[in-house]
């Protein structure tokens, strides 16, 4: 088998290869360690694992040979979804372990453990002492981190360096493969990932296609009046209408900045459009993947969101979005208005909702940077 394998593989199934995927896929079937950088839609996903699963059931490997790792549960739960369907095609057995698994789920696991593991930083710590989990962690091959970049440069992010040490120490050295969103300095994200060792690094220089507007709407004399019934004033009023108005025909996320910012927010644009509800990471499992399927069935026209879908969770095609003030840093903006327009060659359309003259100012100078 040869990477001219795998791009027929990705081509049959897709129509055509993204330049992430001509660039990327060689380096990772050679066994190479991998940074690669490219936006949203780039099949960043399938450049990682269909090279890895090949090479599992090529070498017909025993035990986890791969573990997928992603800052948080609920992408965990949209790759085992999304990655099923190939592993399924390519008879490779693959299963997730975080701390919504259930006790059975774990014992199974243990007794027959799958060959792809997707986890978070903090269950493969949990996991790596453990007297069978541990054991079987010895035949780990291939490590793929997904939103490298949540990870850098924070308390979660050393920890996982630590356990990916620890876990070289068991299983000896493995292909370390990375996926990020743009950033920065991709020399020191490949350091965060391999340490002293070599890594080659795919850093798309083209972006998505980005249309962002700046409004800080102003009240008029009927804002006044109708913010009354509301207990508003004129301004929050506004700034409700402006949202309502460019929600009513497209499907949109908007952003926040806070849980309670969502909650007030979403509370208010409930009483004057339908269709609308809140996603943050306090909600229950449940309650987040039902909100997730009745979003992306068209079930709902828009979902106030904190952070908890910022990053590749699935929610279906995003027409746009909204921020409601200020996100404070020009890669959060650029990583949330990326959700919209979901495909390499779409737009992503952002609009940032100014509550203050601050929020303006701020805003401008995020975009001109």
């Amino acid at each position: 088998m040869s990477d001219s394998s795998i791009f027929d593989f990705l081509i049959k199934r897709f129509g055509s290869l993204t330049e992430v995927q001509k660039q990327a896929i060689p380096l990772v079937y050679q066994g190479k360690n991998v940074l690669i950088i490219a936006p949203t839609g780039s099949g960043k996903t399938e450049t990682a694992v269909i090279p890895v699963m090949h090479k599992i059931k090529e070498q017909n490997m025993n035990g986890i040979a791969a573990i997928y790792i992603t800052p948080l549960r609920a992408l965990n739960r949209d790759m085992l979804k999304r990655l099923s369907e190939y592993a399924d095609e390519l008879g490779i057995s693959i299963s997730v372990r975080h701390g919504d698994t259930t006790t059975s789920e774990r014992s199974l696991q243990a007794k027959n453990p799958p060959k792809l593991l997707i986890t978070t930083p903090e269950t493969l710590q949990a996991i790596l002492p453990a007297k069978v989990m541990g054991e079987h962690l010895k035949n780990v091959r291939f490590v793929i981190i997904d939103e490298l970049h949540e990870l850098f440069d924070s308390k979660r992010g050393i920890q996982l360096s630590v356990a990916l040490e620890r876990l070289a120490e068991r299983a000896g050295e493995f292909q370390r493969i990375g996926l990020s969103a743009t950033v920065s300095d991709p020399i020191q994200l490949s350091h965060f990932l391999c340490g002293y060792r070599q890594c080659d690094i795919v850093d798309l220089k083209y972006l998505k296609s980005m249309q962002f507007e700046i409004l800080y709407p102003k009240p008029t004399k009927g804002d006044e009046q109708r913010a009354d019934e509301l207990q508003l004033d004129g301004s929050a009023y506004a700034r409700l209408t402006e949202i309502k108005k460019r929600i009513e025909n497209e499907k949109t996320l908007i952003f926040v900045n806070t849980r309670s910012i969502a909650e007030i927010l979403g509370s208010r644009l409930m009483k004057v459009v339908q269709g609308v509800a809140v996603h943050h990471g306090s909600l229950s499992k449940d309650v987040r993947i039902q909100l997730e399927d009745d979003f992306k069935l068209g079930r709902l026209k828009a979902l106030v969101a904190t952070s908890s879908l910022e990053l590749g969770i699935d929610i279906g095609d995003v027409s746009q979005v909204i921020q409601y003030m200020s996100p404070r840093q020009v890669a959060r903006l650029v990583q949330r208005v990326g959700r919209s327009g979901h495909t390499i060659k779409g737009t992503s359309k952002g609009t940032i909702i100014c509550a203050d003259p601050d929020d303006v100012f701020e805003s401008h100078a995020l975009l001109n940077l």
